[in-house]
């Protein structure tokens, strides 16, 4: 098989000759440049990676990394717009390096011994009333910039690489970007006392979602296309709101995207849905399979009720792939002993691989002060039990 089959194969959760393996296919499967770099080093390669997105610092993997490694997916995302709205760079200020994104959002770094951007500035912080946010300067989701080279990207990685690829999206999930917006304190109060802002907002994520994926699964008419979506629903020992709050207010946004998604699929495209979900979040799936997630990341093992892998093996393996889920990366990842590593990365092989269902892929961006002595051990177990895993 070459990679594109291996991905396709074990999505349709059949075993594919072995595990597929992803390092960087998605901007939550990669890793830190600082971590890269050491990596790199390991690798007897050119040791400077480029910054391949810039709030989270996470790095452009590199053709060598991939040919070195095996890696069988790649990233096709959207090119900058051709017109920028609000977007700027700040520079340093003070002690930060910032940014405005095209959204009005603020991020800011250290600009000394920073590991990453945090959100510092949140827009619609100030709004009382849903016509400023109708006002307010959204972007253009059909910015034909963004899709500058898309179809020959994805046909170039797909017929010419022979590898799997994942579209990219153009923002964060619509829950997560609405409170960035609004701000965690005021969104999580607003959920409660001013409902009808918090649709005002959701309405025009999920307005800005349908245009930019519409047009992407368009280009990328006869492909498998694996769309790239969020919303971090968990926290380490529980969901963010109540079951049923989510299901009121924020499942309904997502129902209509992903059901719009799917209904693009014609003419030879296949449409999977990739929802990124970090935290506690197992009691979610009836709801996420109902509306169409296909795939779940990153699978989160030491969150509460994420750790028994092969439970979640035995209920929801014919049902959903999970991208992820490799090794602890809370603990394991960073702290452990390369032993620690390779017993953790075998356990959960184990349970995940039998009859396919499963991308061998970090849990979320491999952080700046992982060794790459554990990262090397992770990769070795792949290469070591990754072939028959039944």
């Amino acid at each position: 098989m070459n990679s594109n089959e291996r991905l396709l194969t074990s999505l349709a959760h059949k075993e594919p000759d072995r595990i597929p393996f992803d390092l960087g296919g998605t901007l939550v499967t990669g890793i830190n440049v600082n971590a890269h770099r050491r990596l790199r080093r390991r690798l007897g390669l050119p040791e400077e990676p480029e910054v391949l997105d810039r709030v989270t610092q996470m790095a452009e993997t590199g053709d060598d990394v991939r040919e070195r490694l095996g890696v069988d997916v790649k990233s096709v995302r959207p090119r900058f717009p051709s017109r920028s709205g609000l977007a700027r760079d700040l520079g340093v200020e003070g002690e930060h390096d910032r940014l405005i994104d095209e959204f009005g959002m603020g991020w800011q770094m250290p600009a000394s011994g920073g590991h990453y951007y945090d959100l510092y500035l949140s827009p619609l912080a100030g709004v009382t009333t849903v016509r400023e946010i109708e006002r307010y300067p959204w972007p253009d989701p059909l910015d034909p910039g963004r899709f500058t080279g898309l179809r020959e990207r994805a046909d170039a990685v797909v017929h010419g690489e022979g590898r799997g690829f994942v579209a990219e999206r153009m923002s964060s999930g619509m829950w997560e970007h609405a409170m960035w917006l609004r701000g965690y304190e005021q969104f999580y109060a607003d959920m409660v006392l001013e409902p009808e802002l918090v649709h005002a907002i959701m309405s025009k994520e999920l307005e800005l979602k349908m245009a930019y994926w519409g047009r992407v699964i368009e280009l990328l008419e006869g492909h498998t296309v694996i769309i790239s979506e969020a919303d971090d629903l968990g926290g380490q020992d529980g969901l963010l709101v109540s079951l049923e709050m989510y299901k009121e207010l924020i499942w309904p946004y997502h129902k209509r995207l992903f059901e719009f998604l799917k209904g693009k699929a014609r003419n030879g495209t296949k449409v999977l849905i990739f929802f990124h979900n970090d935290g506690a979040i197992f009691e979610t799936l009836p709801l996420l399979v109902e509306i169409g997630v296909d795939i779940m990341n990153p699978w989160q093992v030491n969150c509460r009720g994420m750790g028994d892998t092969a439970k979640f093996k035995r209920e929801w393996g014919k049902d959903l792939t999970i991208w992820g889920g490799s090794c602890d990366t809370q603990r394991v990842l960073p702290f452990g002993t390369p032993q620690e590593v390779r017993d953790e990365t075998r356990r959960r092989i184990e349970d995940l691989a039998p009859g396919g269902g499963f991308v061998f892929a970090p849990i979320h961006v491999i952080q700046g002060g992982v060794p790459p002595e554990n990262i090397m051990a992770w990769w070795e177990t792949l290469q070591e039990y990754g072939s028959g895993a039944s």
